[in-house]
């Protein structure tokens, strides 16, 4: 027992750098309380003290403001950071060493008493705000972005974002994700930055411009050097962008076109 509560605060301390001794964790964590909370009331469902398991877990909810279903099924180290608006349902599973943050909701899609609710395997993150409904897998390691409303089953390692969850994809390292990274490194741009925020269309037009611009530097390249070897003295090589971040309000930034200081 001990031991068990010794690795569970090991795991709080893993997943919070906020969290700075063991007694502040046992004593000022919603989601601790919560967790130890359910632990009894899940006993007591099983045992078939139903209506006391279902008062345990209203209290709890009454002092922690997180909602755990006494039948909800729960690993080891599990972890609730913050834990206002926690929602976790009746047929709920989830596995070990799993992170829900507030507002996460693990509900059901149908009013028969049956597996309504998801299933969470091991090492499972789960965003601020996140909705996942019915009875689906979140497989082994997944990631699950905050806002996100996931209905369909998520494969072990994915990360999951967006209304309906999609699927991000996996950075590439191929020679083409290469060039369009130089690329926008070059002109002050950080594209890959923003891919994983992005839309899939907004991503896929920074993909095609950058491809487009690679293109082009390539062009002109192969055109200042026939020039060249022509005998013909033109300067084709493109100046490098001036990314220097001004404040907008400095006298030394260009207003309205002009170049006054």
């Amino acid at each position: 027992m001990f031991k068990s509560l010794r690795d569970y605060i090991n795991s709080v301390f893993q997943r919070d750098p906020a969290a700075r001794s063991t007694f502040e964790v046992l004593t000022t964590y919603p989601g601790v309380h919560a967790l130890a909370m359910h632990r009894v009331s899940h006993r007591l469902w099983v045992w078939g003290l139903r209506w006391l398991a279902r008062m345990l877990s209203l209290l709890a909810r009454w002092l922690t403001g997180i909602e755990i279903h006494p039948g909800a099924k729960i690993g080891r180290r599990f972890f609730i950071d913050h834990g206002m608006g926690v929602v976790i349902g009746e047929t709920a599973e989830i596995g070990d060493d799993c992170t829900l943050y507030h507002g996460v909701t693990l509900g059901g899609t149908s009013w028969q008493k049956e597996k309504r609710h998801p299933t969470l395997g091991n090492n499972v993150v789960v965003g601020a705000g996140a909705k996942i409904l019915g009875p689906i897998l979140i497989g082994d390691n997944a990631r699950v972005g905050s806002n996100s409303v996931v209905v369909k089953d998520v494969p072990a390692g994915a990360t999951v974002v967006g209304i309906p969850g999609r699927i991000v994809p996996p950075k590439s390292s191929d020679t083409k994700t290469q060039q369009r990274e130089a690329m926008a490194r070059k002109i002050g741009f950080d594209a890959y930055g923003m891919t994983q925020q992005a839309s899939d269309p907004v991503a896929h037009a920074i993909d095609c411009m950058l491809d487009h611009m690679h293109l082009f530097d390539n062009k002109m390249k192969i055109l200042s050097q026939a020039l060249k070897e022509a005998g013909i003295k033109v300067n084709l090589d493109l100046p490098d962008l001036d990314v220097t971040n001004l404040d907008p309000l400095s006298p030394e930034t260009p207003q309205n076109g002009s170049n006054k200081k």
